[in-house]
């Protein structure tokens, strides 16, 4: 879920006013274990996906998945928000609020949002899906924007500054020979012991910017796409976030941790080892 709220934190590193939460080798363990119980969310929620099924079918399929692990869906409840996942359908890029009557309608594309608090710690992650078989528009769509966020996950190296993995992102967009949009002001977030926290990480910029990256850091990197214009608009419903000229959208994130052996993808059920291969990086094991 994209965002960014600063919160008390126990362990705390100073960058331009701002408190940034550093996590210990056994904190990255406990957020590693919430990472594995939101990855199995989506796992369950993707093999639901089908024409018929509703948005509040697969909100309770997630639900059932985080609770069974003995964590808690860290959106349900958030501000107000009466999902455990956010279930954005072709245009809606973010924070669709699930429902019983909304189905799935074959051709569809719907990204789900997920995150679960276990034991005082948070995982966050999103995948985009297709309905069915996908045009190829939306395969060419899903696939620069899965990959724009791994080579930004692939920058999440200690040394770097926080700018190289927004500019990484933006690289793999802008080399497409379609004109892409980016989506401006949403983007990833530092996460811990609350699901938003400085920094905050924008999906384009300059590199060599931001705080440099230290072990124990974790974010949620996550590139929101767009096949047309990227400018957005709220809701009445106060959280869906849809594309202006209706153009569809697409969405991943995952939580990642800074390590002196490399990065270490949370919500990746391996690692991040066969989304980095690509990159030349192999994650910490």
């Amino acid at each position: 879920m994209s965002a960014g709220i600063l919160a008390r934190v126990p362990l705390l590193a100073k960058w331009s006013g701002r408190m940034i939460q550093i996590k210990t080798p056994h904190e990255l363990e406990l957020m590693r274990a919430a990472g594995l119980v939101v990855a199995s969310a989506i796992a369950a929620v993707r093999s639901a996906v089908r024409p018929g099924v509703t948005t509040g079918e697969l909100d309770a399929i997630a639900e059932d998945t985080i609770r069974s692990a003995g964590a808690v869906p860290s959106f349900l409840g958030y501000h107000g928000f009466t999902g455990s996942i956010c279930a954005s359908i072709n245009d809606e890029i973010v924070h669709g609020i699930p429902n019983g009557t909304r189905a799935l309608a074959e051709g569809d594309n719907i990204s789900i949002d997920c995150g679960a608090i276990l034991d005082g710690w948070h995982g966050d992650s999103a995948v985009t899906l297709t309905v069915g078989p996908p045009s190829a528009e939306d395969a060419a769509l899903m696939a620069v924007t899965e990959r724009s966020m791994w080579a930004g996950l692939a920058q999440a190296v200690a040394g770097n500054r926080l700018t190289d993995i927004s500019h990484a992102v933006e690289q793999v967009i802008a080399a497409e020979a379609h004109p892409y949009g980016i989506v401006d002001h949403y983007g990833g977030h530092g996460i811990g012991t609350e699901m938003h926290q400085d920094p905050h990480v924008l999906n384009y910029g300059r590199p060599g910017r931001g705080p440099r990256l230290v072990p124990g850091l974790a974010l949620a990197i996550e590139p929101m796409v767009t096949v047309g214009d990227p400018a957005t608009e709220e809701l009445e419903d106060g959280w869906t976030v849809v594309t202006k000229d209706r153009s569809r959208a697409a969405h991943f994130e995952h939580t990642v941790a800074v390590t002196p052996e490399g990065p270490w993808v949370l919500t990746a059920e391996d690692g991040g080892l066969a989304g980095l291969a690509p990159f030349g990086v192999t994650p910490r094991q």
